[in-house]
């Protein structure tokens, strides 16, 4: 380096080097600013486009139903509520492109879910079948008129972004907003366009019908805790340490669950992990279980093991259960349970337990399907015959093994069919479950089979 700055030719030489540096990083600065608001130009353009599809899909759903509402026959009812339920998709599609859209516009999102679905379900209904009762066409047409009025003030709201009036706000600015709502600063519609969409969200029917979102569901009561007392949180604490073969006083409430199923929820340090337990507030039963301890190498098989959840559900009160199906989770496997009644497997009652394949101890345990939907049930008699609904399977499968089943619907009924495994022309392994009372093909799943045990699709 001396040997340079000892002449004057070198001088020259480096400060021409730090000079050309200097300019070529203003150079690659000027770029990137270029860049970043070229950038955030493509971004904003993507939000409008986003919200034009929003708006035009809130249209064609409105007009999709004013049609159905009109509609006589089977046929166009059902092809007029595929299109309503195919423009609530997109409507939802381009929600979810907007920054924090499904928060920013909750009622708006919950209203194309609930409107596509409830679509859906009519159009499967009356495949075949009667138009609809006049309480369903009651029902869209008042959806129709939800949707219209949504229409109308996204409409207005595209109006004034393309007026430049307001502008959609970009991902930081939301986030931004939205922190300030949860240190109490401000509320959650201050500032946001969409402020006068949900403000002002027109009121929409009760749905009742075979679906997640039927309002039947939202009071539903689980059927092994009506008539049950509600539990202290000392009842609940024993009922935990029961179940568990463990002593009341390590459990420490460590949470109190609300909603539908309010619960008390215990930790306990134990065999060197947190055993976490949550119980029913109503009748004590214990919901589901979830240990932490450290899992040696295994020593079980599958088969011993599904034998150690099987005695273990059986002598803590859950009896005639027999089990489906499993997955190795490592050195631990889940099995799933559900119960018989009179060589009718219940699906919808349905019980996970998880077994350390060191010991061969219960390490995880799920309730909640059991809790929600097991009883004493009136079975319904065969209309359809298994020879007759084997003739629905398809002509690409070969029926390998029948067993009668109650399946759970859409809408959380039940469905009595028969379900028949079924082997592909690949090897691969199917379920196709026909309605023993209708013969219609309820539904079909694929079986995902390998070393690590059995999943449905």
């Amino acid at each position: 380096m001396g040997r340079i700055w000892s002449s004057r030719r070198g001088r020259v030489r480096v400060v021409s080097f730090l000079t050309a540096g200097a300019l070529a990083a203003a150079g690659f600065g000027i770029q990137g600013r270029a860049q970043a608001a070229q950038y955030a130009r493509l971004l904003g353009n993507q939000r409008r486009h986003a919200f034009a599809e929003l708006t035009a899909a809130a249209v064609e759903l409105d007009t999709a139903l004013q049609k159905a509402s009109y509609a006589t026959t089977p046929g166009l009812f059902s092809s007029l509520c595929t299109q309503a339920y195919a423009k609530a998709l997109a409507a939802q599609m381009a929600l979810g492109e907007l920054p924090f859209g499904n928060i920013e516009l909750e009622q708006t999102a919950a209203f194309f879910a609930k409107t596509g679905d409830y679509a859906m379900a009519l159009s499967r209904q009356a495949y075949g079948e009667a138009v609809c009762t006049q309480e369903e066409r009651e029902n869209v047409a008042a959806l129709a008129q939800t949707a219209s009025a949504l229409a109308d003030a996204l409409g207005t709201l595209a109006l004034q972004l393309g007026e430049g009036e307001m502008d959609l706000e970009d991902l930081e600015e939301v986030r931004a907003r939205l922190c300030a709502v949860t240190e109490g600063e401000s509320d959650l519609t201050g500032g946001s366009v969409f402020q006068s969409v949900e403000a002002d969200f027109p009121q929409t029917p009760a749905l009742i019908y075979d679906g997640p979102f039927s309002e039947h569901l939202s009071n539903r009561t689980p059927k092994m805790l009506e008539g049950l007392p509600q539990a202290s949180e000392e009842e609940a604490r024993e009922a935990a340490a029961r179940f568990l073969g463990l002593r009341a006083d390590i459990f420490t409430l460590s949470a109190q669950g609300e909603g539908a199923l309010p619960t008390w929820g215990f930790t306990a340090a134990v065999d060197g992990g947190e055993l976490y337990v949550e119980v029913t507030r109503q009748g004590a039963q214990v919901l589901q279980v979830i240990s932490s301890r450290p899992v040696a190498a295994a020593r079980l098989d599958r088969e011993a093991a599904v034998q150690a959840a099987a005695d273990f559900l059986e002598q803590r009160g859950y009896p005639n259960m027999r089990h489906s199906y499993s997955i190795n989770q490592g050195d631990a496997l889940t099995v799933h349970f559900a119960a018989v009644q009179d060589g009718v497997y219940c699906y919808p009652d349905l019980v996970k337990v998880t077994v350390a394949l060191d010991t061969g101890g219960m390490i995880g345990f799920e309730g909640h399907g059991y809790l929600m939907n097991h009883c004493t049930r009136t079975l319904p008699v065969a209309k359809v015959s298994r020879e007759e609904a084997q003739k629905r399977v398809g002509e690409g499968l070969k029926a390998l093994s029948h067993q009668m089943v109650l399946i759970p619907s859409a809408g959380e009924y039940e469905l009595f069919c028969h379900e028949f495994k079924c082997e592909a022309a690949n090897g691969s392994h199917v379920l196709v479950y026909v309605n023993a009372e209708s013969g219609q093909e309820e539904r079909i799943l694929l079986l995902l089979e390998d070393e690590s045990g059995t999943l449905t699709v």
